[in-house]
């Protein structure tokens, strides 16, 4: 026999440690390659773990709740073979994400359901309801299966035993089993007959401390900006088509304000800035995150690297690629990580402007309102006239620490300026 030592695997460039959320299989368990077998959070996700190797746990190394450093050994596995003890990293591809995103407004994305509905609380990994999804289970049919986890989790092999025997026909459904959900609210309670009580989770509670932190870190100011995007407007409708025939991908609005807003923080690199005590760091690359609603409901920015290096096209890509994944609970932690500027789409509410909080370390945040169609005064060498045009307000939200209202207003105002003078007869 050999043993194995898993350790904390290492799930971004900028995360440092992680803290164990639940084990998913105890001393003596026998365990498969691949097999999830804990589940860790970060300050930017949470994640199930894989087993490196197939084996048996002999040996749990840290405790549920322990905050451990990247690197450090987590876990022992006994191994078919002869040979010592080796360490050996564990791989975490990214099943779940939780991330709380500093802004309190995102660019939604249509949520992946499961079909049916339930009102149970339990808790389901994003892998069980993967699985169910692609076997055409319900959630009520979830909640009737017993859970071999902690709390009577359904684990994917209990999932995998049910779908089995369900196709043998001899799977009994047993009543639903009661659980306490670690990633939706918790039960609520009634006081007095006519209020609830919902406790927070563990992610609304970060999302609650971070939203704090950033108005007390930074002195928020905000500076609005009207644009007339007509010609932005008629382009894109005149060009979708084409477009989603030429590169099969859907070109929305957002990729054409992304541009823009990547342009004016070329000509304006003090807003493509963090913060760190009273040092201010310019960034020399470009990484501009965009928020998107998960479909937990919760709040995620990822972002684009080196986004200055994208066309149009690229830009297009990038966006629809990271709105896929989110959508589908398959972000990695690396597209969390080092955000440079962020912008948020109020306007996908139907909101005509907003105020982000900014989030940190980053110094602004540009908020996308509706665009809608205003009367509006053109001018023209034959004089000015009264026409209908296409209007958005954009929002910009800057820490005044080290933004003056000069920058952060000349900044919103050259991003106004690139939609005002989009080519309407631009080539794809």
């Amino acid at each position: 026999m050999a043993q194995i030592q898993m350790v904390m695997p290492k799930m971004g460039e900028s995360i440092m440690e992680g803290t164990i959320l639940n084990w998913l299989k105890k001393v003596g368990d026998r365990i498969e390659q691949d097999e999830s077998i804990l589940e860790v959070a970060t300050d930017k996700v949470d994640t199930e773990v894989p087993s490196t190797h197939a084996g048996v746990v002999i040996q749990i190394l840290a405790k549920e709740g322990d905050v451990v450093p990247i690197g450090k050994p987590i876990l022992v596995i006994e191994t078919e073979g002869d040979g010592a003890a080796v360490v050996v990293p564990a791989s975490a591809p990214v099943v779940e994400h939780k991330s709380v995103a500093s802004t309190e407004v995102a660019i939604p994305v249509e949520p992946v359901r499961l079909p049916g509905s339930s009102a149970s609380d339990r808790f389901y990994s994003p892998l069980v309801r993967n699985i169910a999804k692609e076997e055409g289970l319900s959630l009520d049919a979830l909640d009737k299966i017993p859970g071999s986890g902690k709390d009577n989790r359904v684990t994917k092999a209990d999932l995998l035993n049910f779908i089995e025997e369900k196709k043998n026909g001899s799977y009994t459904i047993s009543a639903p089993v009661s659980s306490v959900s670690v990633s939706s609210a918790s039960p609520s309670k009634s006081l007095s007959g006519d209020n609830e009580i919902i406790e927070m989770d563990r992610m609304r509670k970060m999302i609650a401390q971070r939203m704090v932190d950033s108005k007390r870190i930074a002195p928020h100011v905000t500076s609005f900006v009207e644009a007339d995007v007509t010609n932005l407007a008629i382009w894109r409708n005149k060009m979708k088509g084409e477009f989603q025939k030429r590169y099969n991908q859907t070109l929305t609005f957002t990729p054409i304000f992304l541009e823009a807003v990547i342009k004016a923080l070329r000509d304006y690199p003090m807003m493509n800035v963090s913060v760190d005590g009273d040092k201010i760091i310019v960034k020399k690359n470009i990484n501009v995150g965009m928020a998107v609603a998960l479909p937990t409901g919760n709040l995620i920015v990822p972002n684009i690297k080196q986004a200055d290096k994208y066309n149009l096209v690229g830009l297009t890509e990038q966006v629809n690629d990271l709105a896929k994944r989110a959508r589908e609970n398959k972000l990695t932690p690396d597209d969390l990580s080092d955000g440079t500027y962020t912008v948020s789409n109020v306007g996908s509410f139907g909101n005509v402007m907003g105020t982000p909080i900014i989030m940190q370390p980053q110094v602004g945040i540009l908020a996308l309102g509706a665009v809608r169609k205003k009367p509006a005064v053109i001018e023209t060498p034959q004089g000015d006239s009264i026409g209908v045009r296409q209007m958005m307000f954009l929002s910009h939200s800057y820490d005044h620490r080290v933004v003056d209202g000069s920058l952060g207003g000349m900044f919103v105002r050259k991003v106004a300026d690139y939609l005002e003078e989009f080519d309407i007869d631009r080539k794809l």
